[in-house]
Parts: C-alpha cells; sequence; structure tokens
C-alpha cells in the first residue's frame, strides 16, 4: 500500500489523516512536534478502521531534537498543514515568518527523505510558505502544490447555495488567486445548473456573494474565538490526494509557480491545473477579460510582497 505523510496532527491535519485513512488508499504517517500528540491521533483513529472498515496502518510519529523526519522516507505525497493558526484580528502576513521557520525545517527534510513526493501544502500564508517550499526543496514545479482555490472555491459555492437554495452539487465555482484579501472569484465562470451565476443574481448580489467568499475564513475564525477552518480545508485536501492516487487529470484551482501563463513570472498563485498521478501535470490557460486578469496580478504582487519579508522576494 502507498504512503502518505499528513505534518501536523492539529484539528487541520487529524483530519485530513482522517479522510485519506478512511479511503483506504494509503498507509498515513502523522507527524507533530507535540510529544505524543502525533501518536494519541493516530491510535484513536487506526482503532476506528474496525467500525468504519478500512485496513490503512496509521501511526504517529514526534519529532523531537531532529529525531523522527526520517520516516517521512517512501511517501508518494507529504501534506503539510504544520504551523501556528491565523488568531481574530491577526493578518496572514502576521504568520509568515513563524511558518517560515517551520516551513524550512520540514522542506529541508523532505528533500532529504522523501525526494521523490509530491508536495502539497496548506499552511498560512499559503501562497507565500508554498513558494518558500519549493524554494528550500528545489523539486519541479509540478511536484509542490499549494490548496487556497478548491477551499475558497467550496465557500463560493455554499454561499450562492444558500443564496438561490439549490444544492451545492448544482453549482460550479473557480476562485483563482491567493488565498485571502487579494483572492479572484470569477462569477463570469460561475455556474448554477448550466446557468451562469450573472443572469441570476443582481450585481449588487453577486457582489456581496464575492465579498463574503475573501472573507470566509476570518468570519470562521472570529465565530471560534480560537482556532481556524479545518472541515473545509482538510477536505480540500482530500480532494487534491484523491486526484493524484487516482489520477483523475481533474481541473483544480491550485497554487503553483507560474512561469509566463497569465502573464506572470516565477510566482505562486492559484490558477486552474490538472491534477493526476504526475502532481501538477498542467496548467490550463482561460481566457480572462482585462478586469479578470488585473485582479489576478494584483493578487500575485500581494505574494511578492509576502515573499520580500521572508527574503526570497
Amino acid at each position: 500500500m502507498r504512503k502518505i505523510s499528513v505534518i501536523g496532527a492539529g484539528k487541520t491535519g487529524a483530519t485530513t489523516a482522517q479522510r485519506l485513512a478512511e479511503r483506504n488508499y494509503a498507509d498515513i504517517v502523522l507527524f507533530d512536534v507535540i510529544e505524543g500528540l502525533a501518536e494519541g491521533e493516530a491510535l484513536d483513529l487506526l482503532e476506528s478502521g474496525p467500525i468504519v472498515g478500512f485496513d490503512s496502518n496509521v501511526t504517529g510519529v514526534t519529532i523531537k531534537e531532529n529525531q523522527g523526519y526520517e520516516q517521512l522516507a517512501d511517501s508518494s505525497i507529504v501534506v503539510m498543514t504544520g504551523g501556528i493558526a491565523r488568531k481574530p484580528g491577526m493578518s496572514r502576513d502576521d504568520l509568515v515568518k513563524t511558518n517560515q521557520k517551520i516551513m524550512h525545517g520540514w522542506a529541508e527534510a523532505i528533500q532529504q527523505y522523501a525526494p521523490d513526493s509530491i508536495l502539497i501544502v496548506l499552511s498560512n500564508p499559503v501562497d507565500a510558505i508554498t513558494q518558500y517550499a519549493a524554494h528550500v526543496t528545489q523539486f519541479p514545479r509540478n511536484r509542490v502544490i499549494g490548496q487556497a482555490g478548491i477551499l475558497d472555491s467550496a465557500r463560493f459555492r455554499t454561499f450562492i447555495a444558500m443564496e438561490l437554495g439549490v444544492s451545492v452539487q448544482n453549482i460550479d465555482a473557480y476562485v483563482l488567486g491567493s488565498h485571502g484579501d487579494d483572492m479572484v472569484p470569477l462569477p463570469r465562470y460561475t455556474t448554477v445548473a448550466g446557468i451562469p451565476l450573472t443572469e441570476l443574481l443582481p450585481a449588487d448580489r453577486v457582489e456581496a456573494l464575492v465579498k463574503r467568499t475573501r472573507n470566509g475564513g476570518g468570519e470562521i475564525v472570529n465565530l471560534l474565538k480560537t482556532g481556524s477552518a479545518f472541515y473545509a480545508p482538510s477536505a480540500a485536501l482530500a480532494e487534491m490526494v484523491d486526484a493524484i492516487v487516482y489520477d483523475k487529470k481533474k481541473i483544480l484551482p491550485c497554487t503553483v509557480r507560474l512561469e509566463g501563463e497569465y502573464g506572470l513570472n516565477d510566482i505562486f498563485a492559484g490558477v486552474p491545473v490538472k491534477l493526476g498521478a504526475g502532481g501538477a501535470e498542467e496548467i490550463v490557460k482561460w481566457k480572462l477579460v482585462d478586469e479578470e486578469l488585473a485582479a489576478l496580478h494584483k493578487s500575485a504582487n500581494s505574494v511578492r510582497e509576502v515573499l520580500k519579508v521572508m527574503g526570497i522576494g
């Protein structure tokens, strides 16, 4: 059975491990720096197997004094959820220095022990941290992918379904750009049972849904008071892993390094990507109108500002 490593045994990491274990297509190794946390979560999850009906092995590893990283060996996919969570009133940029330091250690370990793996990143601020992971590992661009647009698109779809009183399964929606205030929801590419959203709602209601999508993460943070979203983010990560494991060639909005696509170079940003066994196998080029393209470039420039803080911009 293949092996998937999940870094971070907090709510997002543990829930991701659960979703993947229950798919029964890989053994899962869960990592954390808090002693006993990964082992405890893993054992509890493993003991659910006889009830739920999966045979995936689930183990936990505590990283202590640089020991334990070797358990990454033979991972076909590494999912990075480690890092501190955003707190109420904290901007994504406030997280960058701490999460950069955390990513540095893990990226070096992944490069050493799992050099052929596909790395999926969900650490804030995700676009810049994903670029930093690529910078440290020197993996080719198809094997370093950030999760952002799938989550944002799911939020957009949810809010549209609530507004129209229809099933979320009738809604196709895409959000590009960075994961944050400058994300780029695309109403023009959003349909409800094949009907363009712009034909179903007036412009002011569409804009309200776009605004709520941009503030989706902050809305949950403010409601929870402590912690941040984890159910939807873990579901988004699992969808990415599914696309890779099953070689689905599924087009999903993901954060990848752009090399001329959409007029952007050497920057990680959310764009439509074909995900398959090779990772980000193709960047899909949509025809964006000037306003949409300008918004995507503005979003990318926001990432560049964070990269300057990190010292790689």
